[in-house]
């Protein structure tokens, strides 16, 4: 997400929100509050001083919280049903000039390189494709917002309780374990074709994205491999003097991998000169496929958002939710895209009265989804969709339960809404489960009621929800999952929450591969769990965090 929305939006949470924190135990519960958390206490230390001698953020040892945006680190892989091959190695588009020119638009300095073994998140869409064209019925793409090698590893190391690896896949983390299904490793590329331009949302034509800085990426300056030592530290964050490649943000990353095309920042599954282009899902969903984007933040962000809308600006979410539930919207005014079948984020509770960025139809109230739309799409009001939203003292994970199986029994589509007030995303669990969050470079830590946490779903009951939905489609299905809060924890340079939130991600994905197990197994599907983007944490002693892990553990 953009740097002001997300501090403008922790700041009023941390404000805002209740002073009942809970009680620290185990998931939520008040259990022994005696317990050592340590990985809270080294986050908080760090903030305190701004300085830490076990990681940092950003180029320079010296700084804990020297960047909080994204980087242009290699991104991690894993598949399962499906392997690399076609895109990796020999076959790497970054062994090919011409692939490579028609991947940008042009040849970037640095970027042809015969030796890549690294591929492109444009391929993440071929990979699709080609599993659909093999005839494999149901496709999920996993993705974990923000997550890049050096925070998998940390996060491993912690679950763990030990420092099992230097490179590679790695081991810990159940995406990294799970050997249920032929499974695969490998890394991308995330540039973009260029930075953000200047747009019109009311018109949905975009004036001079062509212009700004341009993508690619130089092995030479930014490492052959997501644990390789950069030799120009700078280049990862756009600010090398040699090589200035442009960063990508969520859009344009998600909509390569569901689009498979380079386009601008802030980009919704257009070309860099605001064309449409159609989605892996909307293709599927018109030869039958059902199809469903679910995530643990606002249900029109970015990355859900690239499962199936089209807008040349990101944050027009009233617009693009429209899309998603098959509404008329500014960018399909005369024909409406079908909608998706299953939606469910958070974004609830986040009532606003201006927002300039969403253009001249912006309706007061939810910035996300108007309530006029919602109504619209009820079922109880004629509608195709069983809405089920947060409400006072009604547990989360049940009433998500209750709408799926009512979705299903009665083939209604499913929408769902939740979050936790102003935070905008699902509660941060922390990496000891106890939702109670040290602070990050805002210096304000998130604090839950008790409501907050029984009135809100997990991730994994959302993703079960969405499947349960999904697969009575007997021609196949095609879902994203987001682990969005990732991104949140690391926009914020908060160690805890970053490691909470890929640990809640992880339970997810463990979740999805018991219920494949039990409902028909691998023979039709593929899972690829990636994330669109990495950002710039460095762990230096490893050790730490291993004993973070045991001191959890006892």
């Amino acid at each position: 997400m953009p740097i002001r929305s997300f501090l403008i939006a922790l700041l009023l949470g941390g404000l805002v929100s209740s002073a009942r924190a809970l009680p620290p135990g185990d998931s939520g519960s008040a259990g022994d509050v005696s317990r050592t958390d340590s990985l809270r206490e080294l986050q908080a230390g760090a903030i305190r001083t701004g300085q830490a001698d076990w990681g940092h953020w950003g180029a320079d040892p010296a700084k804990y919280t020297q960047w909080g945006q994204h980087s242009n680190r290699l991104i991690p892989v894993y598949t399962f049903g499906i392997d690399l091959r076609s895109v990796s190695g020999d076959n790497s588009l970054y062994r090919d000039r011409k692939r490579i020119e028609q991947l940008y638009g042009y040849l970037p300095a640095g970027t042809l390189n015969p030796q890549a073994d690294y591929f492109d998140q444009t391929d993440i869409y071929r990979l699709q494709q080609s599993a659909a064209d093999a005839g494999k019925r149901r496709i999920i793409l996993f993705i974990f917002d923000g997550l890049d090698w050096p925070t998998t590893r940390a996060a491993a190391i912690y679950r763990a309780g030990e420092v099992r690896y230097q490179d590679g896949r790695g081991s810990g983390l159940h995406y990294q374990d799970y050997r249920g299904a032929t499974t695969d490793f490998g890394y991308m590329v995330t540039s973009p074709y260029c930075d953000g331009g200047r747009i019109d949302v009311n018109t949905q034509n975009v004036e001079t994205a062509a212009a700004r800085r341009r993508g690619g990426y130089d092995a030479k300056l930014g490492g052959a491999a997501p644990w390789s030592t950069p030799a120009d530290p700078q280049y990862l964050i756009s600010q090398s003097r040699a090589q200035p490649h442009a960063t990508t943000d969520s859009a344009a990353s998600a909509t390569s991998m569901t689009s498979g095309i380079k386009t601008y920042n802030d980009a919704i599954n257009v070309d860099p000169q605001g064309r449409q282009v159609e989605t892996i899902a909307q293709k599927l969903q018109r030869q039958g496929w059902a199809v469903g984007a679910v995530t643990s933040v606002p249900l029109s962000h970015a990355t859900p958002a690239c499962a199936y809308a089209n807008n040349v600006y990101r944050d027009d979410y009233q617009d693009i939710a429209r899309d998603m539930l098959g509404l008329q919207s500014v960018s399909h005014r005369a024909n409406p895209l079908p909608g998706m079948d299953v939606v469910i984020g958070t974004g609830w509770g986040d009532n606003v009265t201006t927002d300039r960025s969403q253009g001249d139809n912006f309706v007061p109230g939810n910035r996300y989804a108007t309530a006029a739309d919602l109504q619209l799409i009820d079922v109880d009001n004629g509608g195709r969709y069983r809405v089920v939203q947060r409400a006072g003292g009604v547990n989360g994970s049940k009433a998500l339960a209750a709408a799926a199986t009512d979705a299903t029994e009665n083939h209604h589509r499913l929408l769902g809404m939740f979050g936790a007030g102003l935070t905008n995303h699902l509660p941060f669990r922390t990496a000891d489960g106890r939702y109670d969050p040290a602070p990050g470079r805002m210096k304000i830590a998130e604090r839950y009621t008790p409501e907050d946490l029984d009135e809100n779903p997990h991730l994994s009951d959302i993703a079960l929800a969405a499947l349960s939905v999904l697969s009575q489609n007997s021609m196949g299905f095609w879902l994203m999952i987001e682990a969005g809060d990732v991104d949140w924890g690391n926009h914020d340079d908060n160690i805890d929450n970053s490691i909470g939130a890929i640990l809640d991600g992880d339970d997810a994905f463990q979740a999805v591969t018991d219920w494949i197990e039990h409902h028909g197994g691998w023979q039709d599907t593929v899972l690829i769990v990636t994330a669109d983007h990495g950002h710039y944490f460095h762990l230096t002693k490893p050790e730490v965090f291993a004993e973070a892990g045991r001191q959890r553990k006892n």
